[in-house]
């Protein structure tokens, strides 16, 4: 058998290294609906007797709790009217891999299925991108995807951070560092740990480079298949996380962690490919502008994928390199839409989501939208130039969660592609999530009246 891309492994090889002692833990795990992932620490030589074949358990209301691991009501697919029983996590061992940021240590991503039937679990996230995949391939097509994601990194360590309340935390720069190499540098320790860590553990890097905030930082990951991609990504945040507090920092991959400074974006580059390995988009094809006209078409009401929380709607303001506008340009920052690239390379960055979303559901919004595209001939119209936000006339993008989930529930075209059963599962865990932050008390109330009012 052939040796695997460098990080990456294959069954026989983690045989040879559990073996060895090279490798003494797996950790076997499931994204969430936030994109965390969750799962469990594996005794190595247990996970090639049991695991590897058999899967493992969870409980189920890993796809139906909030960010605090409560329980949350009103789901039809498991409630305390259920009991909460189990899911089974099937280990993709296409996704098995060193964690080289972790002494001893793999992980592998599973695939939920349903304890007793074994079918797929329909409103797990890695399901939901894996559908409009299918679909994709259905009608002749792959797609390639790269995510670029920024985030803040601070001197203060997470527990730091938590004590502080998260508030008056000290970035590692005093000022924007976009592009800047010094101030690159007094970062490296941690930024350039994060490279090689990821890169070591088959999630290939392009590069790092400072950001439009104090603090702030990009790292790139090389393009790859849609479900490999958003795999890489999820991986790449937990590794971040990680080793930064493996160096007594944190990183926050918040959408908008201060008022005043740039909020982190994930920027989505997409390409599609025909059956013969070739460029669907090449030269500006019929294919390429149908794509596109399905994305400005349903970027509204699709909002929620690219925006899941409150705090995800801060980021959307005019001059901040944040999209407001929906509309498509050429090499355009302020655009929602932007087009880059030439032949082969010819791709479109979508600038709408946060660094906060959930990239298997942005895949899978992006995709569903551009097969809507496709199947109804959708034109785009013209290019547009100029500043975006100063435009008159265009349709923007949503300014709040309530809002998105307005233009969501009223979507037939998201009941259409992706099933009423994970439609319903989605809104309801966004009405959860702007039903616990308009329960919630804020520092913004408290100073504002605690005194004065």
């Amino acid at each position: 058998m052939s040796e695997p891309p460098a990080g990456r492994l294959h069954l026989e090889a983690l045989r040879r290294e559990v073996a060895s002692g090279s490798i003494h833990t797996l950790i076997t795990a499931l994204p969430d609906l936030y994109g965390r992932l969750v799962g469990k620490r594996i005794h190595a030589p247990f996970f090639l007797d049991e695991v590897v074949e058999g899967g493992m358990h969870v409980c189920d209301y890993l796809l139906a709790c909030d960010m605090e691991m409560d329980p949350t009501p009103g789901y039809a697919y498991t409630s305390w009217d259920t009991g909460y029983g189990d899911l089974h996590a099937v280990p993709d061992l296409g996704t098995l891999r060193r964690a080289a940021w972790l002494e001893g240590t793999a992980i592998v991503l599973c695939d939920a299925h349903d304890e007793e039937t074994g079918e797929p679990i329909e409103v797990s996230p890695r399901r939901i991108l894996s559908r409009q995949l299918e679909r994709l391939r259905e009608a002749g097509y792959e797609a390639q995807m790269a995510s670029e994601l920024e985030f803040y990194l601070f001197r203060d360590s997470y527990r730091e951070a938590h004590e502080l309340g998260y508030r008056d935390l000290s970035t590692t720069a005093a000022y924007i560092e976009d592009y800047h190499v010094l101030s690159g540098t007094f970062a490296e320790h941690v930024v350039g740990a994060i490279r090689r860590g990821v890169d070591a553990s088959g999630v290939p890097v392009e590069f790092s480079k400072g950001e439009w905030g104090p603090g702030q930082h990009e790292i790139n990951l090389r393009y790859a298949p849609a479900l490999e991609m958003a795999d890489r990504h999820v991986l790449y945040k937990q590794a971040a996380k990680e080793i930064a507090a493996d160096h007594g920092h944190s990183l926050t991959f918040m959408a908008k962690w201060d008022a005043g400074l740039a909020g982190s974006s994930l920027h989505v580059h997409t390409s599609l490919w025909n059956e013969r390995g070739e460029s669907a988009f090449a030269g500006e094809s019929d294919a390429f502008r149908h794509v596109l006209g399905g994305l400005l078409t349903h970027a509204r009401e699709l909002a929620w994928f690219f925006a899941p929380n409150v705090n995800s709607y801060k980021r959307y303001q005019a001059g901040s390199f944040a999209p407001t506008g929906v509309a498509w340009s050429r090499d355009n920052r302020t655009s929602g839409f932007r087009v880059v690239g030439r032949g082969d390379a010819l791709r479109v960055e979508c600038r709408i989501p946060g660094a906060d979303a959930n990239p298997y559901l942005v895949y899978a919004a992006l995709l569903a939208a551009a097969l809507d595209g496709l199947e109804r001939r959708l034109d785009p119209g013209p290019a547009f130039e100029g500043n975006v936000y100063d435009a008159e006339g265009l349709p923007q993008v949503p300014r709040s969660l309530r809002d998105a989930i307005a233009e969501l529930e009223a979507s037939a075209f998201a009941r259409a592609a992706f099933g009423d059963e994970v439609v319903d599962h989605l809104l309801h865990f966004a009405r959860t999530e702007q039903k616990a932050f308009d329960a919630s008390v804020t520092d913004w109330e408290r100073s504002r009246l605690f005194e004065r009012i």
